[in-house]
């Protein structure tokens, strides 16, 4: 079945005036517009389209990127109100309808909010919530600590920022662990910390653990060191605003990092700030004549 809200893989079924026919292995079809056909195609090659449903609820493919799929969020501008609701820009053509009753307050033009896109049982179309609450579930987590995680920033309180933890959780990452700026509507690559009681997802912006931590973040250094042919200006008295607009780390880290690399004896520390110790090689011997 050709699945709405989702990237499909396609065969090319037929050639018309007004599009490519596609179709799944179980016989449906769908069109592909022309506007949106490849400029060379052979009947029976596959295609990965999105499928929506259009103004007259039909099925329709297009090869357009929308900013989110069925059953993800994402920050989303509204573009305008109607006595149906709101509708916002998710990067197709027709716009995504808000109903009211999937507001958690009133929707205005021109502002961005926190969407969840969901398919209405009734008309079987694509709509979007700002009901946020409502779709995120930390009773079953899909999660463990030290993960990888796709965040998207939803608010911020007096603790931190709370923040989608893989368009399925919610999660916390607190204030002591935020070096640098964020805002509502990040989208950002973060790590679970911490699974506390009631299944609380602590989330950090940084890997956790030594080798998991230091050695990375060492790395980081060490490219930059190369890229500014073996000179950073920073050092125990710059700030930590400065460090993580340069290298997206905390001071501590920082530190850390750059212990390890004069550890290991990679790089030199004055005043002015971390050098490159550049290893030399060693002459080939000289053959004798």
């Amino acid at each position: 079945m050709i699945s709405i809200g989702q990237y499909n893989d396609l065969s090319i079924l037929r050639m018309t005036t007004v599009g490519l026919f596609l179709g799944d292995e179980e016989g449906e079809d769908v069109l592909l517009p022309s506007k949106y056909c490849p400029e060379e195609y052979s009947l029976g090659d596959v295609l990965t389209v999105f499928v929506y449903r259009d103004h007259d609820g039909k099925k329709i493919a297009t090869n357009l990127e929308p900013y989110l799929l069925l059953h993800q969020f994402g920050f989303l501008k509204v573009t305008a109100v109607s006595s149906f609701g709101a509708f916002v820009d998710w990067g197709m053509v027709k716009n995504l309808l808000v109903p009211f009753k999937e507001q958690r307050q009133k929707l205005e033009v021109g502002r961005w909010y926190i969407i969840y896109m969901d398919l209405d049982k009734e008309t079987d179309r694509l709509i979007g919530s700002n009901k946020i609450e409502k779709y995120l579930n930390n009773e079953n987590l899909t999660v463990e600590e030290g993960d990888q995680v796709e965040l998207l920033v939803m608010h911020k309180s007096d603790l931190g920022y709370s923040v989608i933890v893989n368009h399925l959780h919610k999660g916390l990452i607190f204030e002591n662990e935020i070096f640098g700026e964020i805002k509502v509507g990040d989208k950002l690559t973060g790590y679970v910390k911490k699974i506390r009681s009631e299944n609380k997802l602590d989330i950090s912006l940084h890997p956790q653990g030594y080798k998991k931590s230091i050695e990375p973040h060492a790395q980081i250094i060490l490219t930059k060191l190369n890229e500014e042919d073996g000179f950073l200006p920073y050092h125990d008295k710059t700030s930590p605003e400065l460090i993580y607009s340069a290298f997206h780390l905390s001071k501590k880290a920082f530190k850390k990092a750059v212990g390890n690399l004069f550890k290991n004896k990679l790089i030199r520390l004055d005043e002015e700030g971390i050098h490159l110790i550049q290893v030399a090689q060693e002459e080939p011997e000289k053959s004798s004549e």
